[in-house]
């Protein structure tokens, strides 16, 4: 089995260039990793808000697992007489999260209750965003159509039983919604691969919360499909590589499918909704609504008006006031409006980071005495 594209498609990038050695998709892997975007999600929320514990998953982990099993997934079919390539897997997997707001999917419903009717923030188009527009002060990261084209199509919310690539290119600026599908079948799979990476991994942390223990699982859930993740991403990764094999869609088994819809059940109403995770939800929204609304009105006063921002004497202005220097030039062509600029600075923002800012605006300075 082939994309439905040629090749060369996917590999089309904004400025030409040649890899002879390392290849276009690897390339984008280095140029995905080496990004602040990417070095930033070490500290932001994938399920639990900024955990103390080092062994509690972060956004830059969950990135990692999904370019793994998308990877793999790409691997075992090739080994089935699919010509598939892995790299370009693990480059879309990599990139998929780059524009998450911090505090996981509170951030980005902070970000839309303050955007009202104006657009919606989603933080697929928003890491579309962060690698063609934002990153390297406007310039992007020069990524090839195929990375883009999974990045922005990725949909980790959405449990289709099978997905199958549009044989389209599509117009990736004007994507504004979820209803597209990927143009290559690697996409398809990492769009899989974002569901298999975090429903067990979620399961091992709710354990070590304490948010349920292993009798809590459902049985056929243990039984059939696994409590650690390995054990989960193992079999479901073997059931799409078996049942997709001979067909020209790539998807689930119905038995697995069935299992893994109650497994999506269990996580939403015992970890997702549980009362401490909705807790800190509502603590955080209401931390980058603040922000958000402290950020406005000082562009509002400011501008472009760089000085300014630099006589301020709190940090988080000052560092606001270099983020738009930076941006400048890209911000006046596209003529992006003062919430979109707001929206770009707060969703790149870490967790540590937007706790730091909140005390900057609302703790005065202690008083200094001699």
């Amino acid at each position: 089995m082939v994309n439905p594209l040629e090749a060369s498609v996917y590999q089309t990038r904004n400025v030409e260039k040649t890899f002879p050695m390392r290849g276009e998709f690897f390339r984008d892997q280095t140029a995905i990793i080496h990004s602040m975007a990417f070095r930033r999600l070490k500290k932001k929320t994938q399920v639990f808000f900024a955990p103390e514990n080092d062994h509690v998953c972060t956004r830059i982990e969950h990135v990692l697992h999904v370019a793994t099993i998308g990877a793999t997934i790409c691997k075992g079919l090739n080994r089935e007489g699919w010509n598939l390539n892995p790299d370009l897997a693990y480059a879309i997997g990599l990139g998929h999260d780059l524009g998450h707001a911090p505090f996981g999917h509170s951030g980005e419903n902070a970000l839309n209750r303050k955007l009202k009717d104006k657009f919606e923030f989603m933080h697929e188009i928003n890491s579309f965003r962060v690698v063609e527009h934002l990153a390297n002060n406007g310039a992007g990261l020069n990524l090839t159509y195929g990375v883009k084209d999974g990045i922005i199509n990725h949909n980790g919310e959405s449990f289709e039983q099978y997905l199958e690539p549009v044989p389209v290119v599509h117009n990736l600026n004007a994507i504004k919604n979820r209803k597209h599908i990927a143009s290559s079948y690697e996409g398809c799979i990492v769009r899989f691969s974002d569901k298999i990476a975090y429903l067990g991994r979620d399961i091992e942390d709710a354990l070590v919360a304490d948010f349920i223990t292993l009798n809590d699982i459902p049985v056929e859930i243990r039984e059939d499909i696994g409590t650690t993740n390995g054990e989960i991403i193992d079999l479901l990764i073997k059931d799409m590589v078996c049942h997709s094999k001979h067909q020209t869609k790539i998807g689930f088994s119905d038995e697995i499918y069935e299992k893994l819809n109650i497994l999506k059940k269990f996580n939403y109403q015992r970890i997702y909704n549980h009362p401490t995770i909705q807790h800190y939800s509502e603590m955080c929204e209401k931390i980058l609504e603040n922000l958000f609304d402290h950020l406005i009105l000082l562009f509002g006063n400011f501008g472009y008006d760089f000085e300014k921002y630099a006589q301020e004497p709190i940090l988080l202005e000052q560092r606001f006031g270099r983020f738009l220097e930076g941006l400048q030039n890209f911000y006046l062509q596209e003529k992006t409006s003062p919430e979109q600029i707001i929206c770009d600075y707060i969703s790149g923002m870490t967790d540590s980071f937007a706790l730091e800012a909140i005390k900057q605006i609302t703790i005065p300075r202690a008083i200094l005495f001699k």
